[in-house]
């Protein structure tokens, strides 16, 4: 996925989640939009490297959205709803070779209790359900995902074993957003239900699978599979 023009500056502050004040590189300073409900621990903290893209939309509040951070050496996104975009691009290109040979990709497709699945995979009588989740946490020398408690992360974990009671394949994929080329576990400290009921679909027979990104000014894409920890 590449990139619209992308503007560096220095991140003064993020609050109330959704909120960034940026010094750009020309020297104004800027309210971005953050596209990250998550605490985005070990991905952001005052002063460090940002990048933001401008959209020129009158119906817009605030003109800039944050999608890059450096954190030492490695570049993050942390717009999460690239996620999405990257596991359609991977899947349609053979990147991820667990996910071919369906005839159809459907994002967004209603299932569950009022819930959408990210990609509905179908072929023939075939489906495959698909829930993607953005990593951005690093925890020591591990990557892990969640970086806050989330009640509904979990009940994706159940929606996608009832797919599989149901007769269904049911895919958890994690994508890595950030450059670190680490292993990538649970973050059971963080979160243990959501830990627990990851184990407990696990055995049930919803898989899962892992995928480490790559970064530059220009573009993000899907890389490589990467190594999980259970």
């Amino acid at each position: 996925m590449k990139f619209d023009k992308l503007y560096k500056g220095k991140l003064i502050k993020r609050y109330k989640r959704f909120l960034a004040d940026i010094i750009l590189e020309n020297g104004e300073e800027i309210t971005a939009h953050v596209p990250n409900s998550g605490a985005m621990t070990s991905c952001i903290e005052p002063n460090c490297d940002v990048w933001v893209t401008f959209h020129d939309n009158p119906k817009r509040k605030l003109k800039y959205t944050l999608e890059l951070t450096k954190m030492g050496e490695n570049l993050i996104c942390t717009n999460t709803g690239v996620a999405n975009k990257l596991g359609i691009e991977a899947i349609e290109d053979g990147t991820i070779k667990e996910l071919q040979g369906y005839s159809s990709l459907k994002p967004e497709q209603k299932y569950g209790q009022n819930s959408r699945i990210d990609i509905l995979l179908e072929n023939d009588d075939k489906k495959c359900f698909v829930e993607i989740k953005s990593v951005s946490l690093r925890i020591d020398e591990m990557l892990a995902f969640p970086d806050a408690v989330t009640s509904r992360g979990e009940k994706h974990l159940n929606e996608l074993c009832q797919m599989v009671n149901q007769g269904h394949r049911a895919v958890m994929l994690y994508i890595i957003q950030r450059t670190d080329d680490l292993p990538f576990r649970i973050a059971n400290e963080i979160d243990k239900k959501y830990a627990q009921t990851f184990k407990d679909v696990l055995s049930k027979g919803v898989e899962v699978l892992v995928y480490q990104s790559s970064i530059s000014l220009e573009e993000i894409k899907i890389n490589k599979q990467c190594k999980i920890e259970l």
